[in-house]
């Protein structure tokens, strides 16, 4: 299942998908006093800040739009064109006070964040040199399509509101008016870039369009009827006095419901552009992107078709664990695949496709993520606390979103991390895969790691890296595993392996729409045949490539870099070798680049052995 997480990574995003040009009053003095920062730490969290006042979703996310910066708490990011420019400018300035710092009398911790901070910016500033899309500075949410079926503010804003922004009191409430006061401005940006795009020929695929203008029409009748943006505060102002309900409805069905028509309109008309191609080889400069946004999800300058070649390498050796499983079950004809596809059916392992069905979803998760927190001191010298909660997705976001995602919540615990789930059907889901989705999306994967993150520098928690975060909770997965979740439970093991199986299904289904020409139903026959997994989560996921060029490719490469990286530390330490501490190493060194990783796993081995 897709692991994303709106609480945390979802508004992180806008680091780089969303820039302000203006600085708020009063940051402008702090940014200029800290512009000749005297250490390195100080440039470390002045550059934090900045990315921050370019992001104030972001602040809020993280729970720092408080005190001195608590007027982050009523804006919202710009997503003009003039955005996009002024966070590359804070880039070029940092990257340049960055590069000019001597960094060998430093610690090892600072030595390792300034070269995050260089990797992470380098990339970005590739990236806002491509003449179209969005740049997420240091996250996962690179796309060539600002507005699309899983991307845009017309889908980020409205979740944000409701989720992560905090309406205790009546600051908060003006804070959220304030907010969606400013959401017809976002549209607007959005709009320009989008028009702009066309003009240089790019237009989405069709079937992206269709999705996109289907929730798009769902979302204008919602906002003309009142809608969620305007529950959302009325609901947490019950006992805050103010006319809340009368100037969230003014706003909702006036100003943001004509900017969201605006956009809806330079959709459909797209639409009579768009052709059915689906990577982006059709697109001018596609090939120039996609070798972009493959080598920023990865962190690694492998080609296209090396991913593609290692995706089918790493699924022989994943489906020749799960053949003599199947085989032990009973399933013995056919490709493993089909033999898959064949128990996905087994009523044994399904959900009723109602609302009992969607609680005994949510309830087995949690006895997942239950299960797991109390295997903790098994797997890690210092472990969290792992706060979160499972809550569905917002139907109206359902039709274009994956089947799950999770990540962390603020620094202080007062929004705890997240699983959202996917529940328009329950078909997305069997009570065989829901296991390993739990560890992925919660413990021990994003929402684990994301709390770690949390204790870091700001930067850091920042600055994140696909491959690394994708690659860490697939390997929390692999932990699940390996700390006795499917002992006695083989079809749960199969569930686990056809997970990290399907890891292996997205190297090579991105690399083949993008850079081999692969059309859409190509890509759906080839990956529900080859895996087993249901064409309605599969269809969704082929989609999902086609709208974040190689960030699918970060999942197994970062899950077998890991792997690597933990067979190096085995053999150099053998009898002093501990798992505790090498998943204290991995998680606590934070969410870097593959070869800062390396690094990190160098520190451990030589700490280890004096």
């Amino acid at each position: 299942m897709e692991s994303m997480s709106l609480s945390r990574r979802q508004s992180l995003h806008l680091l780089g998908a969303t820039a302000t040009a203006a600085i708020l009053p009063g940051c402008a003095n702090r940014l200029a006093a800290a512009s000749k920062p005297d250490s390195a730490a100080a440039l470390l969290d002045s550059l934090a800040w900045q990315l921050i006042e370019q992001s104030p979703e972001g602040a809020t996310s993280l729970g720092i739009d408080t005190g001195a910066h608590a007027a982050l708490r009523g804006r919202l990011g710009d997503r003009s064109a003039a955005g996009q420019k002024a966070t590359a400018a804070v880039l070029r300035r940092g990257l340049k006070q960055v590069e000019a710092i001597n960094g060998e009398a430093l610690d090892p911790d600072t030595r390792t964040s300034l070269a995050v901070v260089r990797s992470a910016f380098r990339t970005s500033l590739k990236g806002f040199d491509l003449p179209y899309g969005d740049v997420a500075v240091g996250g996962w949410r690179n796309t060539p399509y600002v507005v699309i079926q899983n991307v845009g503010g017309y889908l980020d804003i409205p979740r944000f509101l409701d989720s992560d922004h905090p309406v205790r009191n009546a600051f908060d409430a003006e804070a959220y008016l304030a907010r969606l006061g400013a959401f017809p401005a976002l549209l607007e940006g959005e709009l320009d870039r989008i028009q702009s795009a066309r003009g240089m020929g790019l237009v989405p695929p069709s079937f992206l369009l269709d999705k996109a203008i289907r929730q798009m029409e769902t979302q204008l009748a919602s906002l003309r009827d009142g809608g969620d943006l305007t529950r959302s505060l009325v609901r947490r102002t019950a006992t805050i006095p103010g006319d809340w309900e009368a100037r969230a409805k003014a706003l909702s069905t006036g100003p943001v419901a004509a900017a969201l028509e605006r956009q809806l309109a330079e959709l459909k008309l797209q639409r009579t552009l768009a052709t059915s191609d689906a990577g982006l080889w059709a697109r001018p400069r596609g090939d120039e992107w996609y070798a972009w946004g493959l080598s920023a999800s990865t962190t690694t300058a492998r080609t296209p078709e090396e991913v593609h070649q290692i995706g089918q390498e790493q699924l022989a050796l994943l489906h020749g664990r799960m053949n003599p499983i199947l085989r032990s079950l009973g399933y013995t004809s056919g490709t493993v695949g089909e033999r898959m596809t064949a128990l996905g059916k087994d009523p044994r392992f399904t959900f009723p496709n109602d609302d009992k069905g969607r609680a005994e979803i949510i309830a087995l998760m949690q006895s997942k993520v239950d299960y797991m927190r109390a295997q903790a001191p098994r797997a890690f010298g210092h472990p969290v606390k792992g706060n979160l909660e499972i809550r569905r997705l917002p139907p109206a976001e359902e039709a274009g979103a994956p089947g799950a995602y999770g990540g962390a919540g603020s620094i202080d615990g007062s929004i705890p991390g997240k699983i959202w789930i996917n529940l328009s059907t329950t078909e997305l889901h069997s009570r065989y895969s829901l296991p390993t989705l739990a560890f992925h999306e919660g413990i021990f994967g994003h929402v684990w790691q994301g709390e770690y993150a949390n204790r870091l520098p700001l930067i850091r928690t920042l600055l994140a890296f696909n491959a690394y975060s994708e690659g860490w909770a697939l390997y929390a997965e692999t932990l699940g595993d390996e700390l006795g979740a499917y002992e006695g439970d083989p079809v749960g093991q199969l569930g686990y392996l056809q997970s990290i199986a399907f890891r292996a299904c997205r190297l090579v289904v991105d690399t083949g729409l993008h850079a081999k020409r692969w059309t859409r139903e190509q890509a759906i026959d080839w990956f529900a045949n080859t895996n087993g997994s249901g064409r309605a989560e599969v269809s969704s996921e082929v989609d999902r490539y086609c709208s974040w060029p190689g960030q699918a490719c970060g999942y197994k490469i970062g899950h077998s870099e890991i792997l690597n990286q933990r067979d190096r530390a085995k053999a150099a330490l053998g009898s002093k070798y501990d798992l505790r501490d090498y998943n204290d190493a991995v998680v606590g060194g934070g969410n870097v680049p593959l070869d800062v990783l390396a690094q990190n796993v160098d520190r451990y081995i030589a700490a280890k052995q004096g």
